[in-house]
């Protein structure tokens, strides 16, 4: 069982920073292919980025050059740094993880990008 706790969400301005933070209950290590999801209104979810224990990075097309994921503390902690964020950014963001087959998902914490 994997409890996985969002927050840093909100809402920016174009152009804007934002830092979202995903608090595992287990350290990321034992499990397979953590990353973040996204969900605009009426849309598909679609990976925003994923990160392997190894350290290698996957980014959706849309986000490359702008978003970062990394760890901490002990990879119990998954992070999204957000940068020059566009209002087509605007979404519900889910960290997720697989532990033994099984996917957890987080509750979401909504981005909204707006003047």
């Amino acid at each position: 069982q994997v409890q996985l706790v969002e927050s840093g969400g909100g809402l920016v301005q174009p152009g804007g920073s934002l830092r979202l933070s995903c608090a595992a209950s287990r350290s990321l290590l034992n499990i397979y292919g953590p990353g973040w999801y996204r969900q605009a209104p009426g849309s598909q979810r679609e990976l925003v980025a994923r990160i392997t224990n190894g350290g290698i990075t996957n980014y959706a097309d849309s986000v490359k050059g702008r978003f970062t994921i990394s760890t901490a503390n002990a990879k119990n902690t998954l992070y999204l740094q957000m940068n020059s964020l566009q209002p087509d950014d605007t979404a519900v963001y889910f960290c997720s993880a697989t532990l033994r087959d099984v996917t957890y998902w987080g509750q979401g914490t909504q981005v909204t990008v707006s003047s």
